[in-house]
């Protein structure tokens, strides 16, 4: 299990998420409980961007329930039909925002968030059973670079979900 982050500030985000994906990897390797790993995870991507907020809520019963997250306190549960989150998980794609102010439903956890990216986190069986939920306090702040790096280092949570 990897207990330091080795990341250089000057790559490109390409390059980080390339950097990443490995040492992640390795942090969440033989680890089978989940809200260590998605902890860890949050924590992360949080040190490597220094975004507003990163963290999970997780699939309980027809409601999304907060988990691990870095940064202000959030909203402590969502709902089906509102917001970002529930678009994501109800899709289960993922979702990029380049204004929350102009996303129907926006749920407004913070008043700092501008942007936003949810990508929805399966199990072996490939249930969605959480979203892993990223909030910038700039505009436009996610692409689709975020996207595909994303949903890869999301693709180590399966097999401990």
């Amino acid at each position: 299990m990897a207990s330091t982050l080795t990341i250089d500030s000057a790559l490109s985000k390409a390059e980080k998420y390339t950097t990443i994906l490995p040492q992640m990897a390795s942090l969440i390797q033989g680890e089978p409980n989940a809200v260590a790993n998605m902890a860890n995870f949050s924590a992360v991507i949080k040190e490597v961007w220094g975004h507003h907020w990163v963290g999970f809520y997780t699939v309980e019963d027809d409601q999304l329930v907060l988990g691990p997250f870095q940064g202000p306190i959030a909203c402590t549960r969502l709902f089906k039909g509102k917001g970002v989150c529930a678009a994501a998980w109800e899709s289960e794609e993922t979702v990029v925002v380049e204004d929350v102010d102009a996303f129907p439903g926006h749920v407004a956890c913070s008043s700092l968030s501008r942007s936003e990216i949810v990508i929805p986190v399966k199990n072996a069986n490939n249930e969605v059973v959480a979203v892993l939920d990223i909030d910038s306090d700039q505009l436009a702040a996610f692409d689709q670079e975020d996207k595909a790096g994303l949903e890869a280092l999301v693709e180590l949570l399966k097999p401990c979900m």
